[in-house]
């Protein structure tokens, strides 16, 4: 997954937009949405998704349990609902490290 500058200043991502930075189909999204409480994208007017940085964060950990860490989705739900919190903290500061490491590399390249 990765994301470029232009792409955090963003307020709302699509569905497709959210399946490339994840390379899931939209129709995986959509399922995971009814199946996990906590990710609920906004909808405008005719129903299209509109996912924030919060929703892009709590999918990143749904992303992770799941496909990374390989939790059926039973035990995925378990999960966050026993360790909410410290996912949602893990989640925080690996964002932090891959900043720092893009930092890092790009001063590196400066050099």
């Amino acid at each position: 997954m990765s994301m470029q500058d232009d792409e955090i200043t963003k307020l709302y991502y699509s569905i497709g937009e959210v399946s490339e930075m994840f390379d899931v189909s939209k129709s995986l999204i959509r399922f995971w949405e009814s199946e996990f409480d906590i990710l609920k994208p906004h909808k405008n007017s005719k129903g299209d998704r509109r996912f924030t940085q919060k929703n892009l964060d709590q999918f990143k950990i749904i992303y992770h349990l799941v496909k990374e860490r390989g939790f059926t989705l039973e035990g995925a739900k378990k999960e966050i609902k026993n360790n909410k919190d410290s996912l949602i903290k893990k989640n925080e500061m690996l964002k932090s490290l891959t900043n720092i490491k893009g930092f890092l590399e790009k001063l590196k390249g400066d050099l």
